[in-house]
């Protein structure tokens, strides 16, 4: 289900509406034109589609080139319940599943069918994504997790073969030790690059700018002329990004 609204003359914005199991999901595709992959994006910790960051990372997403899907992976009663008991944004095999029936329908939907497929993770989004990642190997060409939680993917980080960019905030202490036992879990291509003097959310000046700049190089690089990750392929290990 689709409902297309042209933006600025520049993209163009799709309503969509996507089956995961008994429940339909609500998101906005949008594409500039011919574009170079696409990205979906796994919102965490009680956010939504309509998250001001990941809203800002897309824009700058798509000015580079690339579609991008934004996408609650809560239904609304569920964001309702959610607001008030916090339980489902810890349960990633309950996001895990739906991001993986988004990136089947990317597969399927005739404007994204044929283009690499990118997934960027924020909190809890993060481990989502890996464990998604984990369960498409053939379909998933590049992770990056602003934030995250990768840790939360648990046994599915060794099935990773997607390569992954780590972003934490210098100040976010907690979070770089979380990201960096995930590191040690993974076997893929994984790089940690710490943006200094963020905290979790990146809300000092110029950290999230850092963090578009990190995540469109890195999907430049892995979406655009690499080949498709292969489950015979021997996958590598990066050092951190020198700051």
């Amino acid at each position: 289900m689709t409902d297309h609204a042209p933006v600025q003359g520049v993209r163009a914005l799709t309503s969509v509406r996507i089956a995961a199991g008994r429940v339909s999901l609500l998101g906005d595709l949008t594409s500039p034109p011919n574009p170079s992959g696409v990205v979906a994006f796994a919102h965490g910790s009680g956010s939504s589609r309509f998250s001001a960051r990941n809203q800002h990372v897309a824009r700058v997403l798509e000015q580079r080139g690339f579609a991008t899907l934004l996408i609650d992976l809560l239904t609304p009663d569920e964001e309702a319940s959610e607001s008030q008991t916090a339980h489902l944004r810890f349960d990633i095999d309950l996001l895990a599943n739906r991001l993986v029936a988004i990136i089947d329908w990317l597969r399927w939907w005739p404007e994204t069918s044929e283009l690499r497929i990118g997934l960027f993770g924020a909190s809890t989004g993060g481990g989502a994504a890996l464990a998604a990642a984990a369960a498409r190997p053939h379909a998933v060409a590049a992770v990056v997790s602003r934030g995250g939680r990768p840790d939360l993917a648990g046994p599915a980080l060794a099935d990773v073969v997607a390569p992954t960019l780590l972003i934490v905030g210098g100040r976010d202490t907690a979070v770089i030790g979380m990201n960096r036992d995930a590191m040690a879990r993974m076997s893929c291509e994984v790089v940690l690059d710490i943006v200094p003097g963020a905290t979790h959310l990146f809300e000092e000046p110029g950290t999230l700018d850092r963090v578009a700049a990190l995540a469109s190089a890195w999907f430049e690089r892995h979406l655009r002329a690499t080949p498709a990750p292969s489950a015979n392929a021997g996958p590598r290990r990066a050092a951190p990004t020198p700051r």
